[in-house]
């Protein structure tokens, strides 16, 4: 069966594949369409340290299942957590095996979705009666879900998100489904606007306004509540730092690329809780589901392009040559 296979650094190519082999409490499922994440151009580029090649790319997945069991019965429409847990670690210990030390994530450290054919244990499925352009929205807006419940967003909160991107798109929108002010900050006009559909009640031009001075004129001073960086640049890690409210909390989804250098006092004298964010755990998807099912997601505007298989490898060329012409790229199997 074809796959989407990462050769090597810019090396993408369609592959003939192996049928999967169904384990005890598999699903075999066929796949209709999977989403390109940042992850995906990291690991086009070269600069995913955690990959290795040859890898089918793909964790962003909706589905149709073929061979089913009592619960999950053929032909429902299905998403896919993409992760693994080993049950034995300190975070899987802890119920947290979003975390785990020896995860798995499909398309990074074991081959993914993009291919014709998957089979995938029956508890890493979601059921859904959501269109399947839809689901395959699920599995990236849960990262940003997490990290909004890591940040314990209330309604009470004022929250403002670095970056409206696919992973900030979704922090957004999860700070907002749970009534939170939310504040987006981009440099791009088109993006700010789909945040605003996405929940955001203040859009901050990062390039056109001062970004601090707009904080703390929508805070009365305070500055943010709960701060969630979705960008993974130094200066707004340190910002986040710099310009959340006393006692109030961080939440890093993505990592800078290089070293950041803090005025560590901040985090004494501000007694904050500096968080990060990885992945998501089953909750997240049954409340970015329970949202995408009365609406409140802005899908079209989400979706930047979808394409083919066969036209897979060269729009993730493009994709790396213009990065902030794409928010969302699905391919149709």
């Amino acid at each position: 069966m074809k796959a989407l296979s990462l050769l090597g650094e810019g090396r993408v190519e369609i592959t003939e594949i192996a049928e999967p082999t169904l384990n005890k409490g598999d699903l075999l499922l066929k796949v209709e369409m999977v989403g390109l994440c940042g992850s995906d151009l990291n690991s086009f580029r070269g600069r995913n340290p955690l990959i290795t090649y040859p890898r089918v790319l793909g964790h962003e997945i909706a589905a149709t299942v073929l061979e089913g069991n009592a619960t999950v019965v053929a032909g429902t429409h299905v998403t896919v957590s993409p992760y693994t847990g080993c049950g034995k670690c300190p975070s899987c210990r802890r119920g947290r095996e979003n975390a785990c030390r020896y995860n798995e994530t499909f398309g990074v450290q074991r081959d993914g979705a993009i291919t014709e054919r998957l089979a995938v244990p029956a508890g890493k499925v979601y059921p859904s009666t959501l269109p399947l352009k839809t689901l395959c929205l699920v599995e990236p807006l849960t990262v940003g879900f997490h990290a909004a419940a890591r940040g314990r967003v209330t309604k009470d909160d004022v929250v403002a998100v670095f970056g409206c991107g696919g992973v900030g798109l979704g922090a957004i929108a999860g700070a907002a489904f749970r009534g939170a002010r939310t504040i987006a900050i981009d440099l791009d006009d088109a993006k700010l606007a789909t945040a605003a559909k996405a929940g955001a009640t203040d859009l901050i031009h990062s390039k056109r306004e001062d970004v601090r001075d707009r904080l703390r004129d929508i805070t009365g001073g305070d500055g943010p509540d709960v701060m969630i960086e979705a960008i993974g640049l130094p200066e707004t890690f340190r910002m986040a730092v710099e310009e959340v409210a006393f006692t109030g909390r961080v939440v890093y989804i993505g990592y800078a690329k290089e070293p950041v250098a803090y005025e560590t006092k901040l985090f004494v004298q501000k007694e904050l809780d500096i968080l990060g964010s990885r992945n998501a755990l089953p909750q997240d998807f049954l409340d970015v589901m329970a949202m995408l099912d009365v609406g409140r997601f802005p899908v079209a505007e989400a979706v930047t392009a979808i394409v083919t298989l066969d036209e897979a490898p060269s729009i993730l060329s493009e994709w790396s040559a213009n990065p902030a012409e794409f928010t969302k790229i699905m391919i149709q199997m």
